[in-house]
């Protein structure tokens, strides 16, 4: 009976069937985002836009914290899926030479203005899942369950996540059976999917070290101690973590992302700070790797005469995205009976995502995948590049035949 029950899902290219008529709807919509982007927990236009959107469709948003917004389908009995997408920007200025390109910037503190531009892609994500919301709330006839769409903020930020399930999400939405998820990504090609059970994306911490000198002059080094050297030693050391004290099995990277001290050549600053990102497949090589910065920054310190004790500060702590095998099993079995040869393995990556902490919080497992975002192999650049904007066809399509597709490997007839 149980096989049975599984074995009788509803058909995506019945609830489909409205893609072409519905895109230059969902092009214009994209378009929009991509013009209007937000920073991590301040996405005010777009989470209204999002809400305005679904009640467009005839479904209702829910509002969980100050810009997350979820919706709620539900048609007849059946098993409840949940999707997620991303919403928020980067700090980034788009040059990626599109007639649409994103101009926004946000003010700062300090009177000047940062440029903000969707150089991830979430603006794919966002579009995406309105459309496969739009798709199952016009076709509700040929599925049966319950579906939520979870607009999520502030992912950039490792932050988003946890605002939601601190804002209550589980008292929001019913509980799903599984919690699905996408990313667009330049190492496939428009068009295709890829995913696979395991890790997919890695841990990640960013780690703020701060160390400390005796300022003085340039010209009397003699009479300090400098932390700009202290710190230059400290990055060259902390190449050999990875290369002489991590299993060679395991991947792991660190990045020293900054240095910041001093104000002019000719003085010898008090302290200097660098900040660290660190990567892994496991929480237990990311704990190795903690363990060790720590204690070559504090021997670098005292073989530099260093005045103060070193200080740590973690922030932005990603936990690893490892797919459930059962699940990622059924949405790989439903791509590759809907995409066919487009449908293939996604490999590890070294990027990072919140994404499992909702689903985490929820007690549900999780599946997770990538849709292509160029045709063009030479065109295409990494996420995060200021010139990252996806071919916006077939990759919108994509995005939202990919959701419906998975959801429909729970979803009933």
């Amino acid at each position: 009976m149980g096989a049975e029950a599984e074995a009788a899902t509803a058909d995506p290219k019945a609830i489909l069937a409205d893609l072409a008529s519905t895109r230059s709807e969902r092009e214009d919509l994209y378009v929009w985002f991509h013009q209007h982007p937000e920073l991590g927990l301040a996405e005010h236009e777009t989470s209204t836009r999002i809400a305005e959107t679904l009640s467009g469709y005839g479904v209702e948003p829910k509002k969980v914290g100050e810009t997350g917004v979820v919706a709620i389908i539900s048609s007849g009995d059946g098993p409840v899926v949940a999707a997620r997408a991303d919403i928020d920007a980067l700090p980034v200025e788009e040059n990626s030479g599109k007639d649409y390109a994103s101009t926004a910037t946000v003010e700062n503190s300090d009177g000047s203005r940062t440029p903000v531009a969707h150089a991830c892609g979430h603006d794919v994500h966002i579009t995406s899942l309105l459309g496969s919301v739009q798709a199952l709330a016009t076709h509700t006839d040929d599925w049966s369950g319950t579906f939520v769409a979870v607009f999520q903020p502030a992912e950039e930020t490792a932050a988003g996540a946890q605002a939601l399930v601190d804002a209550g999400i589980s008292d929001v939405i019913p509980t799903p059976e599984v919690y699905l998820g996408q990313h667009v990504l330049s190492t496939l090609p428009t068009g295709h999917v890829g995913t696979q059970v395991g890790p997919v994306f890695s841990t990640s911490q960013r780690i703020g070290v701060t160390v400390y000198g005796h300022g003085t002059h340039g010209a009397m080094p003699n009479l300090g101690v400098d932390p700009v050297v202290l710190a230059a030693s400290i990055v060259l050391r902390l190449q050999t973590i990875v290369s002489r004290e991590i299993d060679p099995a395991d991947q792991a990277s660190i990045t020293v992302g900054a240095i910041n001290a001093g104000t002019r050549a000719n003085i010898i600053p008090d302290s200097a700070r660098l900040l660290i990102d660190t990567r892994a497949y496991s929480e237990e090589v990311q704990k190795q790797i903690a363990e060790a910065i720590e204690r070559i920054v504090r021997a670098e310190c005292e073989a530099s005469r260093s005045p103060r004790e070193p200080e740590f500060e973690y922030y932005e702590h990603y936990p690893i995205t490892s797919n459930a095998e059962a699940e990622t099993d059924r949405v790989r079995a439903a791509f590759d009976a809907y995409f066919g040869e487009k449908s293939g393995d996604l490999g590890r990556l070294p990027a990072s995502e919140d994404f499992s902490i909702v689903s985490d919080a929820l007690g549900v497992p999780y599946s997770y995948w990538g849709i292509g975002a160029f045709s063009d192999p030479d065109a295409a650049v990494g996420n995060h590049d200021p010139a990252f904007a996806p071919d916006m066809q077939p990759t919108l399509d994509t995005g939202t035949e990919a959701l419906v597709t998975a959801a429909c490997a729970w979803l009933r007839p």
